[in-house]
């Protein structure tokens, strides 16, 4: 292909992106109250762009539990369908993951203690064919350091946002209370499982935030 079409194919490419995009991204925000928090066909679903200022290099932040795993009525714990493969897709195309959940502040004083006793925790249920991808969110796993901090509370996502040196910050979970809240705060808010729409938010447009207003 020579240099003109290939030019005109990547501007054909960007310009598709950038309008499902915009139909995924530019939905704003709703209030979800607490009792609108679980998934239904009048959930919230999709997010705030972040301000035009922000630098690119978006990180990924997920909940856990019901967003990339699901713990089965016998304890056990596997990736919910397609997470895994998501996770490779943005390990592959290095954009940086993170978590923000809530487990019990008792778990330790600082969020690599907490951090390291999840892990057991959900190492020790594991049924999945592969080990849930550890790796990948090396010390981006924020949790509560006092029960006053668990989600809703805003603490956990602002905690995160601020350790992401200036980096968009893009937050997936399943409930539209959480999506809300982050929405908020100034993250690109992804509610997943939602009819019609990816199960996550695709890679090619995480990486298409770290380009804008770069």
């Amino acid at each position: 292909m020579n240099g003109s079409a290939s030019d005109s194919s990547a501007r054909v490419g960007l310009a598709l992106v950038a309008a499902l995009a915009s139909s995924l991204l530019c939905t704003p925000a709703t209030a979800a109250a607490p009792e609108e928090a679980d998934k239904g066909p009048g959930a919230a679903v999709t997010t705030i762009m972040p301000e035009h200022g922000e630098r690119g290099c978006p990180v990924v932040y997920f909940d856990l539990g019901e967003t990339l795993v699901h713990t089965a009525g016998d304890g056990s714990t596997t990736y919910l369908p397609g997470a895994s493969s998501y996770l490779r897709t943005l390990r592959e195309r290095h954009i940086r993951v993170g978590l923000i959940t809530n487990v019990p502040a008792s778990w330790g004083t600082t969020d690599a203690e907490r951090a390291a006793r999840l892990r057991t925790e959900v190492d020790a249920t594991w049924r999945g064919p592969a080990a849930f991808a550890w790796a990948d969110f090396g010390d981006r796993i924020r949790t509560p350091r006092t029960e006053a901090e668990r989600k809703p509370s805003p603490v956990l996502w602002q905690r995160a946002k601020e350790d992401s040196a200036g980096c968009r910050v893009v937050y997936q979970a399943e409930t539209a209370q959480e999506v809300s809240v982050a929405s908020s705060l100034g993250y690109v808010a992804y509610q997943i499982g939602m009819p019609q729409r990816p199960a996550f938010l695709p890679a090619g447009l995480v990486e298409l935030l770290g380009r804008r207003h770069a």
